[in-house]
């Protein structure tokens, strides 16, 4: 639904009220009414247009939002600070275990423990967590068919 504005023209308004206009110099351009006095759609004027405010030039856009939200540079400074230790999972589904030292545009740098650290590009990672997010994964000590038999009972070891 299109709404337009109907404004009657100024100088319309003061001719009909008998008000003469001021002495300047400055006269004012008619604007063409979207009504003819008939009633019926002036074809000069297109009521499809969009209006704009008066004073600018061009209609009113929708602002753009912010092409960056910072919420990435927020998270890593939080890790950073925190000392957060991270899961790095990459692209082939290795996983990378340490604390992110620093990061830029294009990588992070992961602190290991008794390993070397490691520059890890972003378009290399597939998705990030903290270590103390991840999943507990239940294993069961390994027997032999002979202890199994022995026994008849897997005691499972949780770490």
């Amino acid at each position: 639904m299109n709404r337009k504005l109907i404004r009657p023209n100024l100088s319309e308004l003061k001719d009909k009220l008998g008000i003469p206009a001021k002495g300047g110099g400055e006269t004012l351009t008619p604007v063409a009414s979207p009504v003819t006095a008939s009633g019926e759609p002036n074809p000069a004027v297109n009521t499809g247009a969009a209006t704009a405010p008066q004073g600018l030039g061009s209609p009113r856009r929708k602002i753009a939002p912010p092409e960056q939200t910072n919420a990435e540079s927020f998270y890593y400074l939080k890790q950073m600070q925190s000392k957060t230790p991270m899961v790095i999972v990459l692209q082939d589904d290795e996983k990378v275990r340490g604390v992110i030292e620093w990061y830029d545009k294009h990588c992070l740098k992961i602190n290991r423990v008794k390993e070397p650290n490691v520059l890890v590009p972003k378009h290399n990672i597939k998705y990030i967590y903290k270590q103390e997010e991840e999943p507990r994964i239940r294993r069961s000590r390994v027997v032999k068919k002979e202890e199994l038999l022995a026994a008849d009972v897997e005691i499972p070891v949780f770490d």
